[in-house]
């Protein structure tokens, strides 16, 4: 879908405002701070601006498969791991109260951005790994289509707390 200039406007902001915050987020407050825009702004690694890709990138199957991610979540559909990067996945999302007790304890937010991109990196193995809409049967399809929102919901709460909005294009 193309995008309007004012769209674009709004989205890089998001992106570039995201990247900055992120930066300074993700260092852990003990160590020297380095300032590298290519760093900040840079689709992999750990930034920002990957773990809002991740995020649009989930929206963009939603809206491929045109389904909507509140009809999978009102379906409740049962969650299959049977797949390795299915299960990474699982147990990273089960993981972010356990990130978030332990960055509030130690007065680290350096440790919620590493969780989210330990999250994104796991979502972007599944992604490779598991066709979510060509997925071999319904049950898993949904399944899979479920494991995306939960991933999606959580970069978004994640990043919320960081101070970061997500953008569902790029």
């Amino acid at each position: 879908a193309h995008l309007d200039a004012d769209q674009r406007g709004r989205i890089a902001e998001i992106v570039g405002l995201g990247a900055i915050k992120y930066a300074d987020l993700s260092q852990n407050r003990l160590s020297d701070y380095v300032f590298d825009w290519s760093k900040m702004l840079a689709m992999n690694g750990n930034t920002a601006t990957y773990l809002q890709y991740a995020y649009a990138r989930i929206q963009s199957i939603f809206r491929r498969g045109e389904v909507r991610p509140e009809e999978i979540r009102e379906a409740r559909p049962a969650i299959q791991l049977s797949n390795p990067a299915e299960r990474a996945l699982g147990v990273r999302l089960l993981r972010l109260p356990e990130a978030l007790e332990l960055a509030a304890a130690e007065l680290k937010p350096n440790i919620l951005t590493d969780y989210l991109f330990d999250l994104a990196s796991a979502y972007s193995t599944f992604f490779e790994e598991c066709p979510v809409l060509k997925a071999e049967s319904p049950e898993r399809r949904d399944s899979r289509l479920a494991l995306c929102d939960l991933t999606a919901q959580t970069l978004k709460f994640g990043l919320s707390l960081l101070g970061i909005d997500v953008v569902d294009r790029m």
